[in-house]
């Protein structure tokens, strides 16, 4: 017998999973990221003041560096950069003790109440995701983890997202993304499922094309449980 587990939002729609970005998301890293960016490609001589921190949230930087070296670009010599800011990054950790959003492990513990399926589908290293989880202690919350190092293009590219759903074992109309970036919404939405974006008011990043914009993910939390409250009372 197939047990019944999921959410219902607006009187209907039944999420049976959750699959959050983590950068913006889970942790507030994206301005320590601007630093790092920063300060490594000062050491290489190397402006990358032709772009805005939103062209580089929510991606990966393998699918960046055309755009960085513009017309120096030459695949050898991107390669080389990508594996020397690799080791730059692992001198170079990111605080995740300090970078966790407060109410991160509430909605967790929520969705796992619920029996709720949860993925981790982030642009970021698996070497970043592993540091941040650990450091927390959220990994057994996760059904599925997933790095974009793993696929050929990340996110807007919606191969993540569509991994995350077939390794749930959940349709798109069944899920529930949790972005941030641009980059991360359009992949939400061509993978088909419901994307509600964590609203930005620092990067100037383009959340349009979100089926919701929320303050926080106790709000998202707050809109999931007063649905399935008004579900069981009707």
């Amino acid at each position: 017998m197939n047990h019944a587990y999921g959410l219902c939002y607006n009187g209907f729609m039944k999420f049976k999973a959750v699959i959050f970005d983590m950068d913006g998301v889970l942790v507030d890293t994206e301005r320590y990221y601007l630093q790092r960016r920063e300060e490594f490609f000062g050491g290489h001589g190397i402006s990358i003041n032709h772009l805005s921190p939103s062209d580089f949230i929510g991606g990966n930087m393998k699918d960046i560096w055309p755009r960085i070296l513009r017309d120096d670009f030459d695949e050898q010599a991107a390669g080389k950069l990508q594996a020397d800011y690799e080791d730059f990054k692992i001198n170079h950790p990111m605080p995740y003790a300090e970078l966790l959003f407060p109410d991160v492990q509430e909605i967790l513990t929520f969705l796992r109440q619920k029996e709720v399926k949860i993925a981790l589908a982030s642009s970021s290293s698996m070497l970043d995701i592993n540091q941040m989880l650990d450091t927390h202690q959220l990994r057994s919350y996760f059904d599925v983890i997933l790095s974009g190092n793993d696929f050929k293009e990340t996110k807007p590219n919606p191969e993540i997202y569509l991994t995350a759903m077939s390794e749930l074992g959940v349709e798109a109309t069944e899920s529930l993304i949790i972005e941030d970036s641009e980059k991360g919404i359009q992949a939400g939405k061509s993978a088909d499922a419901t994307v509600w974006a964590i609203e930005d008011k620092r990067f100037g990043m383009n959340q349009d094309k979100a089926d919701m914009k929320v303050e926080s993910l106790t709000a998202i939390q707050k809109l999931l449980t007063a649905s399935s409250v008004k579900m069981m009372n009707v």
